[in-house]
């Protein structure tokens, strides 16, 4: 039997890097369709991106290790895994500032299907305090959804791992850190099985420090069109749900179910407490309004203990998309978050381990199956709505 083989494509320890890489299971001596392919995108905003794109003969999708290893865009059988964005991307990180329009400057660079928020800070803009290099509390200025995103992986590697199926597996080591600043290095590995309707994301996040860390880590996982369409719905199980605030009230009583493409629409976002199995597992489907596609989430809640809804029906020129996003804690401003004691604190050397799955449903009875689970699990207990924000979850 063939055995499993790992190919470095960027080390700069080793002072590797790769411009062009591609495999097909013949260079192994194995069967099948999948293929492999890297490459770096020349010309406008994307110049000098590094792209790792994975098909596994029904799956396809794009790695980005110059954005911290984001999932870009994806396709199973005909369908697209991603959405619209106003960004031409990929985008450069050279090309975003994160300060611009008050700290929103993360938006001029937001075009993937799954990114990372954090790792120091995730959620809206805003201040913070921390001891400067003379150990002074002083005030600084927190973006949005953090610096991850925008950072490059120092080193990448692909392994094969020949079985039936074959399964393939890309590990990008990324550091978010700096001089009297946190020290944080991901290590983010997706992987899938050839013919396979699944992608698997495991992530470890230490603490590189010396003290101990707070920490912060949000999977902006983001789906337009054709699984977001009126009708669709996002379905969970949950102990509680609340608006973020006003606006989110306006359509509390369909907060589950989506508009189409709607000029003028302003976001609405709602917090989840999602219930989970013994084991922590838990899972958020999306599907459409026949129910006969959906994407489905799966991730542990002892991991990720907290989940929001982004509903964005805007015009599809302006970005019709819904974000699902299981995290540490909620995308709230860092002060607030650790005021409600739900920061990530891991010791030097400590780290944290999350891991999510998405999976492509294409049956009405793959659906059925997955909202069997989802009704079980919610079977542990009825489910509050709250009909305005809460001091639990908004900063009100």
């Amino acid at each position: 039997m063939t055995e499993s083989k790992t190919w470095v494509l960027t080390d700069n320890e080793a002072n590797i890097w790769h411009e062009e890489f591609e495999l097909r299971p013949t260079d192994m001596g194995l069967n099948g369709n999948w293929s492999i392919h890297k490459r770096v995108i020349r010309g406008g905003p994307s110049d000098g991106v590094d792209i790792i794109e994975i098909d596994n003969g029904a799956l396809s999708f794009s790695i980005i290790p110059s954005r911290g290893m984001g999932i870009w865009k994806g396709q199973y059988r005909g369908l697209d895994i991603g959405w619209n964005s106003p960004v031409r991307g990929p985008v450069h990180p050279g090309f975003v500032d994160l300060q611009d329009r008050g700290g929103l400057g993360w938006l001029s660079g937001f075009d993937e299907a799954i990114v990372r928020c954090g790792l120091d800070s995730t959620g809206a803009p805003g201040q913070d305090i921390v001891a400067n290099n003379m150990g002074v509390p002083t005030e600084v200025d927190l973006t949005l959804h953090g610096k991850i995103a925008n950072l490059p992986a120092w080193r990448v590697e692909i392994s094969v791992l020949p079985g039936d199926p074959d399964r393939i597996v890309v590990v990008g080591r990324v550091q978010e850190a700096g001089l009297f600043c946190p020290q944080y290095e991901l290590v983010a590995k997706a992987s899938t099985f050839a013919d396979s309707n699944v992608l698997r994301i495991e992530d470890e996040v230490t603490n590189m420090k010396g003290v101990p860390a707070e920490m912060e880590l949000l999977y902006h996982c983001n789906f337009g069109e054709p699984f977001l369409q009126e009708g669709s719905k996002l379905s969970v199980a949950a102990a509680e749900v609340a608006p973020r605030d006003e606006r989110a009230v306006e359509d509390l009583d369909s907060y589950e179910v989506y508009l189409g493409p709607t000029d003028g629409y302003v976001e609405q976002v709602y917090w989840y407490d999602l219930l989970a199995d013994e084991k922590g597992a838990t899972l958020a489907m999306l599907h459409n309004a026949e129910a006969n596609r959906a994407l489905l989430l799966r991730f542990n809640k002892k991991e990720l203990p907290a989940f929001t809804q982004w509903k964005n029906t805007a015009s599809l020129a302006d970005g019709y998309v819904t974000g699902l996003e299981p995290a540490t804690d909620y995308p709230n401003g860092k002060a607030f978050e650790r005021s409600k004691k739900r920061l990530i604190n891991l010791l030097p050397g400590e780290t944290h381990r999350a891991s999510v799955q998405l999976e492509i449903l294409t049956t009405s009875e793959e659906i059925n199956n997955t909202q069997k689970e989802i009704d079980v699990l919610q079977q542990q207990q009825d489910r509050i709505v709250h009909f305005k924000p809460i001091d639990k979850y908004s900063d009100i």
